[in-house]
């Protein structure tokens, strides 16, 4: 069997067959614009309500507007899950960051120690607050979404960030929970 034909997790959860033509059409585009059909969204197709709410949020968080970048959002993603060691979400994030940024170095570098990028300091104090919502979330204070203001972040920007780094909190524990693997194509892409 080829990778895309089994199932992407250690779970026997086989996707729904046939899928329904809305979530048919949405994996067509999936692989037009992506050249795959992200993993995540083959494992969570055993249930397609679960499947949808999953991509609704996802592409809420990570593609409509906001004051964050799509990169920093990316970055977010990457980090969080480096420090929750989420193999799935390191790889196929970590594609996302060398591809919108041009730089293989800074993909690296956020999957292995967000500490050593090269990062300028707003991104910085983005990933300072997302690590410490990580790992101590009830410690998060006043002072720490000030030190995002004064990085230029605005309340609602603030909200972007904890949503992604609390979405990717989850994803990365159902990921890891599952076994989830990363499509091998992210392993090698934009470097």
């Amino acid at each position: 069997m080829t990778k895309q034909s089994r199932n992407p997790t250690a779970l026997d959860l086989p996707m729904v067959e046939p899928l329904p033509a809305a979530t048919q059409n949405y994996f067509d585009l999936c692989a037009e614009k992506l050249g795959l059909v992200p993993n995540v969204l083959r494992a969570y197709a055993f249930d397609i309500a679960k499947l949808d709410a999953f991509a609704g949020l996802y592409n809420d968080l990570m593609l409509a507007p906001s004051g964050l970048t799509k990169l920093e959002r990316e970055m977010i993603a990457v980090a969080v899950s480096s420090l929750n060691r989420c193999w799935y979400c390191q790889v196929a994030h970590g594609a996302a960051v060398r591809e919108l940024s041009g730089s293989p170095e800074l993909g690296e570098a956020l999957v292995m120690n967000w500490r050593v990028a090269p990062l300028a300091p707003r991104q910085r104090a983005m990933l300072e607050f997302a690590e410490k919502l990580t790992l101590a979330s009830a410690r998060v204070e006043e002072a720490d979404r000030q030190a995002l203001r004064d990085a230029g972040f605005t309340d609602r920007d603030i909200w972007d960030i904890a949503a992604v780094a609390g979405f990717f909190n989850m994803t990365n524990r159902v990921a890891s929970a599952t076994a989830m693997e990363p499509n091998p194509d992210y392993h090698g892409a934009h470097r």
